[in-house]
């Protein structure tokens, strides 16, 4: 199944726009709770306004939360902003770390956005156990565990090291585009006759691939053996969440 993500998916990568670990830090903060789509709209004013940590921790609390209000919680983020640039400031000289251990201490900052950071700002192989990975990790029976790190850890011990970054982005774009949490597009899925879980979705053709979402929508049908005409104008057209 890893083997054929990587083929259905060769684009994946992280969709969180960012130049360097700070901006990826503080735009994986903002994704909490919203869409990758609406951080990316916000980052460019907010990483012209703030390019250092050190802008981070002298923000001004209601300036900030303006600029990143669209991204929800923000007051709660905004905190978890300005406390990171802090702690970077005071700790590392501004810089971001990239060991683990000392990652998920800062503040704001989990397991899951440390291995975000490690594998896409620090080419350290990492795992991002998102809601996406949870859900089809657990659909295509890889692991039954429901504990996030227990589940970093099973999938870790199945896939090689080098591979963890890599096949998180593909798993988590599968989930946003084909596997989805209510109705999986079963009947036009590439990993179908590997899956465990076939049916969950509608299976004929049809109707599963008015499910499938975003520009490749066409080009996942046909991987999937079904015709490229099949596809509306709608799934091509709807936005990846």
């Amino acid at each position: 199944m890893a083997r054929l993500l990587a083929q259905t998916h060769p684009d994946a990568h992280c969709e969180l726009d960012h130049d360097g670990p700070l901006q990826l830090a503080v735009a994986t903060i903002l994704s909490a709770q919203c869409t990758d789509k609406r951080v990316n709209e916000v980052t460019p004013k907010l990483f012209a306004r703030y390019p250092t940590a050190a802008d981070y921790a002298a923000a001004d609390r209601a300036e900030l939360e303006e600029l990143i209000r669209p991204t929800g919680f923000f007051r709660n983020k905004a905190s978890s902003l300005i406390r990171l640039g802090q702690a970077l400031t005071e700790r590392y000289a501004g810089a971001v770390p990239r060991r683990l251990p000392q990652l998920v201490e800062l503040p704001g900052i989990g397991r899951k956005t440390a291995n975000v950071i490690l594998g896409n700002a620090f080419d350290v192989p990492g795992i991002t156990v998102d809601t996406h990975f949870q859900r089809l990790v657990r659909r295509w029976a890889w692991t039954d565990e429901s504990d996030p790190v227990k589940i970093e850890h099973a999938v870790g011990a199945m896939i090689e090291r080098r591979d963890w970054t890599m096949l998180s982005h593909r798993v988590i774009f599968h989930g946003r585009r084909v596997c989805h949490a209510r109705r999986p597009a079963c009947g036009a899925c590439t990993l179908a006759p590997l899956c465990p879980a076939y049916g969950t979705g509608p299976t004929a053709a049809a109707e599963a691939v008015k499910l499938l979402k975003g520009p490749r929508a066409r080009e996942l049908a046909e991987q999937a053996g079904i015709p490229a005409d099949l596809v509306p104008a709608a799934a091509v057209a709807a936005e990846v969440p």
